[in-house]
């Protein structure tokens, strides 16, 4: 008897600790379901239009 009260004692103290841990490890999963993302939040650039760079270049490459 007197272990099992020793053993109890020793789970509920660390309980404490257990439950604040699993607390602190959840919370970004929780917080990240609370977001809602939408349209509006995205932000893109506009896109510009290369000078043709890229072919002058492959044309460059494939000659040397």
């Amino acid at each position: 008897m007197n272990k099992l009260y020793a053993n109890t004692k020793n789970f509920l103290g660390y309980l404490p600790r257990v439950i604040v841990l699993g607390a602190l490890l959840a919370l970004p999963l929780v917080a990240v379901n609370q977001v809602r993302a939408d349209n509006g939040s995205i932000l893109e650039s506009i896109e510009e239009k290369g000078g043709g760079i890229g072919f002058v270049l492959l044309v460059s490459l494939q000659r040397g």
